[in-house]
């Protein structure tokens, strides 16, 4: 019996040993907080003495402390378990090891998982938090300030989780003094030499000494990277500002590229410099990481993250939203600059209603603004700039098997969110990449959050972009715009429910559109000088209005699925305009060779075709490989073309069938050697999709102040149609800045008698947001 005792408490030891491994041991601090005060009197300190290097250091409950110092001390821990704010009178450097922002008496070495993932707060949203503080929203660390806190690796810590800053259930605020632009447009081309550019707009925040990037021009991806240490041809340069006035920069060195200010090729000029830094202290050695977990609060803006993330570690990037679903809805990540990151610039992993707004991404291994796993929903991603995203590995056991990680400035697998007014270039493999797709080992079929915010499993290849418009990609390596499945194309939508992009632009790349789904509706697509126009098409129900492809040298409309020549449904373009394209082996437009359905077409209508050649014509059979599975045959309808009143329809030569009763020949400067045409009697211009707009506004508070004795509501709010209006409270907020289905509304009330703040926002056609969102007052 004795025997039979001892073994089971051996086991249970044993099992209590492995339990306590995997969450780790407490950490064993060594300074513990005595009471509120500052971090620079000692007095502060149960130990009656300030931290020093390798101490482990605990904010206890109850206490306040005011980190004050600018020191050279590494401290090996911080454990916040009430708050930790930085000064905002003096300047301040900290080198840790680990910041672990946790409610509670104890906390783990560990800096990626929380410990027990104590998210009680969640269940009280005015319950406190403990809190990590630089700066506040509203009260940011003033421009004359600056504070730095450098992540330092610890011999004998784990490199794989450390050195970190990991928000467990609590607040996180950070940022810095705010600037009037991060990033804007060349007003004037630059020559090289020059030591000066111009700006398309007076900025204020910028200061002399900071660090600036002005983007390349021109296209000089030749296979490979834009990656410096792997031989990259890139022409975006950093300098520093030497001095400013007006729209004037003056530059500490010359230029050595030409940077072109002028029309719509404009490079960029974009600002690194923050005046809160979070860095690794050893970019050569281990870097750091940050993140932000489940039931966390607080957020970012104009905070500069630089030489952080673990190159091929899975969930260890510059700035990390991992699983935090809605409990940071509203806040987000604004005008911050990532740059020399070894694992993502941003990156969102099972996280709604985040707004990314005027953030710069500079260089980094993998893609850059990142979605992780396809549940992500109602996050807003606007005016950002996405420059030299670098192909790296695929992660160990990441989430979506199908992602190569090779190089997208944005990269996502959940259509429901929206992208407005950003700018991608020179990144490896994409500007901008919406990648979903089946496979033996992934099951599209995944819980994702529903209008009416409740969440169910949904194929989320099903579901369309929230919004995608007004996006501008150049100096691309491969592709400036790639949507979908390329293995097997059964990213779809519906004929009332389409995928829809608008008002793109694409200047000096390779790749401009590859649309790989179904139901596909682009409106608005201006491309100066690029290889390829529209490549690889998945046609099947695509309509494509107001496209104008200027200086392409390969193929401006190529066929469809390309060396396949397979197409699947009918497609339509209304409004193409080829200008100034010089074209070898294939013609100006591309004619399927074969469908495995019969009567699919493409029909054309308002053609120009303006100082433009081929030696194939203006349409016929593209050139390389073809199927030689001939199934049956495609038309193509050319719709007042090449005369006004008439149609002329064009088939492949090798479907006699298609020619009966109709007088089939060539057309001459029009027709290809490979095809046919004739000239017939109006046809009518066929409607392929019926868009309906049946989805509701999404609204995101994201600041309630009090001034006056009033409280100032702000918020964003997002809609797939046009947003007429947002109600907070049941009061009418004013709508501020309206663009490309982002709408920032304002709203001035009395008081909550509740003690809450509800935002909620209604559509142009009709559709009521019903669940809204709602914040307490703190």
């Amino acid at each position: 019996m004795r025997r039979c005792l001892l073994f089971l408490v051996l086991i249970l030891l044993a099992f209590a040993a492995r339990q306590t491994g995997a969450q780790g041991e407490s950490a064993r601090f060594t300074v513990h907080s005595a009471r509120s005060g500052k971090w620079s009197d000692p007095a502060t300190w149960a130990e009656k003495r300030l931290p020093k290097s390798g101490d482990l250091v605990q904010v206890r409950a109850g206490h306040a402390v005011t980190y004050d110092v600018l020191s050279e001390e590494a401290i090996r821990m911080i454990h916040v378990a009430d708050t930790l704010s930085f000064s905002r009178e003096k300047s301040t450097r900290l080198d840790v090891g680990l910041i672990k922002i946790q409610a509670g008496d104890t906390a783990t070495e560990e800096g990626f998982n929380c410990d027990g993932h104590a998210s009680a707060p969640a269940a009280d949203p005015k319950a406190p938090r403990p809190a990590l503080e630089i700066g506040a929203p509203g009260r940011p660390i003033p421009a004359n300030v600056t504070a730095t806190i450098r992540l330092t690796h610890f011999p004998g810590t784990d490199k794989e989780t450390l050195p970190a800053i990991i928000d467990c259930a609590g607040r996180w605020d950070v940022h810095g003094a705010p600037l009037s632009r991060t990033w804007l447009k060349l007003g004037a081309s630059a020559k090289p030499g020059d030591a000066t550019v111009t700006l398309s707009e007076p900025v204020t925040g910028w200061k002399v000494g900071d660090r600036v990037i002005v983007t390349g021009s021109k296209h000089t991806y030749n296979g490979g990277s834009f990656r410096p240490s792997r031989g990259g041809k890139a022409q975006t340069e950093v300098r520093f500002i030497a001095a400013l006035a007006g729209t004037t920069l003056t530059l500490d060195q010359p230029l050595q590229y030409e940077h072109w200010g002028v029309g719509e090729t404009r490079s960029e000029v974009a600002n690194l410099s923050r005046n809160v830094v979070i860095e690794s202290a050893q970019p050569d050695g281990v870097r750091g990481h940050t993140m932000y977990h489940l039931d966390s609060t607080g957020g970012v803006s104009y905070a500069e993250f630089r030489h952080l993330g673990k190159e091929n570690v899975l969930g260890k990037y510059s700035l990390h939203f991992h699983l935090v679903r809605d409990s940071m809805r509203g806040s987000g990540v604004v005008g911050a600059s990532i740059w020399d990151s070894a694992n993502r610039w941003i990156t969102l992993h099972g996280t709604d209603y985040l707004l990314v707004r005027d953030c710069v991404g500079y260089q980094s291994v993998g893609h850059g603004f990142f979605l992780e796993d396809g549940t992500e929903a109602y996050n807003v991603l606007d005016r950002n700039l996405a420059v030299q995203a670098f192909a790296g590995k695929r992660l160990p056991k990441q989430v979506l098997p199908f992602d190569a990680n090779d190089g997208a400035g944005f990269w996502w697998a959940a259509g429901r969110n929206t992208f407005t007014r950003n700018v991608a270039c020179e990144n490896d493999q994409y500007g901008y990449r919406f990648e979903v797709a089946q496979r033996s080992n992934f099951d599209p079929n995944l819980l994702i959050g529903l209008p009416d915010g409740t969440r169910a499993r949904r194929d989320i290849r099903t579901v369309p972009f929230l919004r995608f418009e007004d996006n501008e990609s150049h100096t691309e390596g491969l592709y400036s715009f790639n949507f979908g499945d390329d293995v097997n194309p059964a990213v779809r939508g519906d004929r009332e429910h389409p995928f829809i992009a608008r008002n793109l632009r694409a200047w000096e790349t390779h790749y401009t559109l590859r649309p790989n789904l179904q139901f596909f509706l682009m409106d608005g697509l201006r491309v100066n000088h690029a290889v390829y126009g529209v490549y690889h098409p998945d046609y099947d129900a695509h309509v494509y209005r107001n496209v104008y492809l200027n200086g392409i040298s390969s193929e401006p409309v190529n066929r469809a699925h390309d060396d396949d020549s397979v197409q699947y449904g009918s497609f339509t373009y209304d409004g193409l305009t080829l200008e100034n394209c010089r074209v070898g082996r294939d013609p100006l437009i591309q004619l399927a060779c074969t469908s495995p359905t019969a009567g699919q077409a493409g029909h054309f209508r308002n053609l120009v075709v303006k100082n433009s050649r081929s030696n194939a014509q203006v349409v016929d059979l593209g050139g390389g490989p073809r199927s030689e599975r001939l199934q049956n045959g495609v038309a193509y309808f050319f719709h007042d073309y090449p005369a006004p009143g008439r149609t002329t329809r064009v088939v492949s030569a090798r479907f006699p069938a298609l020619m009966a009763g109709g007088d089939y020949g060539s057309i001459p400067q029009f027709t290809g050697k490979d095809v046919r045409a004739a000239e017939g009697a109006p046809v009518p211009f066929p409607e392929l999709l019926a868009p309906v707009d049946d989805l509701a506004p999404a609204t995101m508070i994201t600041s309630v102040q009090r001034a006056a004795g009033k409280l100032v509501v702000r918020g964003v709010a997002q809609d797939n149609g046009k947003v007429v209006s947002v109600l907070v409270n049941g009061r009418p907020a004013k709508l501020t800045d309206a663009g490309a289905g982002v709408v920032d509304w304002e709203a001035t009330l009395d008081s909550a008698a509740d003690g809450k703040v509800t935002a909620r926002g209604a559509d142009e056609a009709e559709n009521q947001e019903r669940v809204g969102h709602t914040l307490p007052i703190q």
